[in-house]
C-alpha cells in the first residue's frame, strides 16, 4: 500500500504544477489588453512557466515542481493610438505579447495533463479502497 500513497503524492504534484500554470494563463488572459500608463511606457508581459522535476526525499519518488515563472521577452507590438495616455511621440503605444490563441492551447493542454492525474489518483484511491475492503 505504500506504493499506491506514493502513486497520490505524484499525482498531486502534476496536479499542483498544472493549477500554477492555469494561473499564469489567466493572468496571461486577464492582461492581454493592458497598455503602459505612461509615454513609450511598456506593455504587459506575457509569462512563462517552466516545470522541473524533483525527488521527493520522503517518499523516493520523482514529482514535478514549478521551476520558474519568467517574462516572454519577444518584441511587443506597436499600435498607432495617439490618444492613448501611453502612446511615445510618434502616437504609437507598446502592446502586450500576449496571444489568446497561443494561452487557449495552453489551457486546454494544462486541463488534459490535469483530469489525467486525476484519473490517477481515483485509480490508487479505488485500488486502496479495495484492498481495505479486501482486508476487513
Amino acid at each position: 500500500m505504500a506504493d499506491l500513497s506514493k502513486t497520490l503524492s505524484v499525482s498531486a504534484s502534476g496536479m499542483d504544477a498544472q493549477t500554477a500554470r492555469l494561473r499564469v494563463i489567466a493572468e496571461n488572459l486577464a492582461n492581454q489588453d493592458s497598455t503602459g500608463s505612461t509615454p513609450g511606457a511598456e506593455a504587459y508581459r506575457r509569462k512563462t512557466i517552466s516545470f522541473e522535476s524533483k525527488v521527493a526525499a520522503a517518499e523516493g519518488v520523482e514529482t514535478v515542481q514549478v521551476k520558474r515563472i519568467g517574462q516572454d521577452q519577444t518584441d511587443q507590438p506597436l499600435r498607432y493610438d495617439p490618444s492613448n495616455p501611453a502612446a511615445n511621440a510618434e502616437g504609437y503605444v507598446k502592446t502586450t505579447n500576449v496571444n489568446s490563441f497561443i494561452e487557449v492551447m495552453d489551457m486546454r493542454e494544462a486541463e488534459r495533463s490535469y483530469n489525467a492525474n486525476m484519473a490517477v489518483m481515483q485509480a490508487t484511491r479505488s485500488m486502496l479502497t479495495r484492498t481495505i475492503d479486501m482486508l476487513k
